[in-house]
């Protein structure tokens, strides 16, 4: 037997269930990876996490190669057109199955609907990027949950009754082979400060948990500290898996914390969430077309605001808190999760601007972008998604700099302009700015906060007011 695995966002060979199952029963195993540098710009993703990409595309290829498994890179600008590629590059290869991992965004379904039309093998599909696969969990009338409590308790309930399956790494079916480098074409950022490949995702994950899985929630909303697992990229690319998570979370505790209060369970929440949202990008297709979740919200007046937008990108708001998380942004590719409901909120609340525009900007700067998370947490934001912050819940960025970074720890590591403000006024340092640094080019505020939180108030509220006429 002969099996053809296709790697897409599963980049690992330890817990793939595509490749587990490929290799059983001694199959011989082929690898294939199709890259679509054209999709890329049109999915709007970064530049940095296209050379993450590559650079873990690199280490699989190593990976596979000591297991025995050839793998080829195959180019097709986009989507649309790897069906074809594919069909004519097995034409005279004799495959007796190929073996996939799901992949949930609309045009990836559609892609792989139209190869399985068209293919003349079984073509074999597994969850491999949830604990719990998409569809599994539904309400009694058999719908998908579009709140996330109740979402999470049927979650946990499934998972202790039925608990995961952490599948090892196939045996090397042939001796090592010698892999040949590759990397990918189209703009790139360098993504060094990120070691690539599994081995590097897991040792991430296991000092995570030994130094910071019991302080998680204590930890976690304060940027200037090293409170998170920063695993989100390895996460995104699929190098590494959920199950690996939770399998290093129960190690370090001995159990997995089921109970809110119990060592462990906000980061377990929070693996929770990342299943929320790509169970519910499944159900509702229509989050991958850029439509909210909330029909009605389509409704909303968004301002046009060009300018503020720019000011907004490049961290001159004139708010701290939101400019050195968004300079953080531009040059990591990487922002704290506290800070990413700030600046969407600023977006969305202060300035009125649609949050799909934020959510593009995103994607276009993030290692670790990826649909199902950052669609679910810009519409929660901006309170037109699934279990979306209340309408009324706008963030106020002075109060919430001042209380997840009191002392300006980390305003200081990306605003210079500040560098002498003391800490008291550093989240409102405009006074001080210009009686003792005249001449600091820091920017004035381009909102003035009371105000335009009563206006993205009676913007909802008109809403309402729509659905009594």
């Amino acid at each position: 037997m002969r099996h053809l695995v296709w790697f897409r966002t599963d980049l690992r060979v330890a817990d793939n269930p595509a490749l587990y199952e490929a290799a059983a029963d001694d199959a011989e195993v082929e690898a294939v990876y199709v890259d679509c540098p054209g999709q890329w710009q049109e999915h709007g993703k970064s530049a940095m996490q296209r050379d993450f990409l590559s650079r873990n595309l690199q280490a699989l290829n190593e990976q596979l190669a000591g297991l025995g498994i050839p793998l080829t890179v195959l180019t097709a600008d986009t989507f649309s057109e790897t069906p074809d590629l594919l069909v004519r590059w097995l034409e005279g290869r004799h495959f007796d199955a190929l073996y996939a991992n799901r992949e949930i965004g609309i045009d990836e379904r559609r892609r792989d609907k139209e190869l399985q039309r068209r293919l003349s093998i079984p073509c074999r599909v597994y969850n491999g990027d949830c604990v719990l696969d998409h569809g599994s969990l539904t309400t009694r009338s058999g719908d998908m949950y579009k709140v996330f409590t109740p979402f999470s308790k049927t979650w946990l309930a499934k998972l202790r009754a039925g608990g995961y399956r952490l599948l090892p790494v196939p045996a090397a079916q042939a001796e090592a082979l010698s892999s040949e480098p590759l990397s990918l074409s189209g703009e790139r950022v360098s993504s060094d400060d990120w070691p690539a490949g599994e081995a590097d995702a897991a040792q991430r994950l296991s000092q995570f948990c030994q130094r910071s899985l019991r302080e998680y929630g204590e930890r976690r909303d304060y940027p200037a500290q090293d409170g998170t697992s920063s695993l989100s990229p390895y996460l995104a690319l699929g190098v590494l898996s959920p199950n690996q998570c939770l399998s290093a979370m129960e190690s370090e505790l001995g159990q997995l914390p089921f109970s809110r209060g119990e060592p462990g369970f906000v980061w377990l929440n929070e693996l929770i969430w990342r299943e929320f949202y790509r169970h519910l990008l499944v159900a509702f297709p229509r989050l991958s077309m850029d439509r909210a979740f909330r029909p009605e919200t389509e409704a909303l007046q968004w301002s046009r605001d060009d300018e503020g937008f720019r000011a907004w990108c490049e961290g001159h708001t004139g708010y701290p808190i939101v400019d050195a998380a968004m300079r953080c942004l531009n040059q990591t590719g990487w922002m704290h999760n506290r800070l990413r409901m700030i600046v969407a909120s600023f977006l969305t609340k202060d300035l009125h601007i649609d949050w799909r525009r934020g959510e593009r900007y995103f994607m276009s700067r993030l290692i670790d972008g990826e649909l199902a998370a950052n669609n679910g947490g810009w519409q929660w934001a901006a309170g037109t998604g699934a279990d979306a912050a209340p309408y009324f819940r706008v963030f106020n960025p002075t109060t919430q700099g001042e209380r997840f970074d009191a002392e300006g720890d980390f305003l200081r590591c990306w605003l210079p302009e500040l560098a002498e403000v003391p800490a008291r006024v550093i989240h409102s340092p405009h006074d001080w700015l210009d009686n003792h640094s005249p001449g600091h080019g820091y920017a004035k505020p381009i909102v003035d906060h009371g105000r335009a939180r009563l206006h993205a108030i009676a913007m909802f509220d008109a809403l309402k007011d729509r659905e009594t006429v």
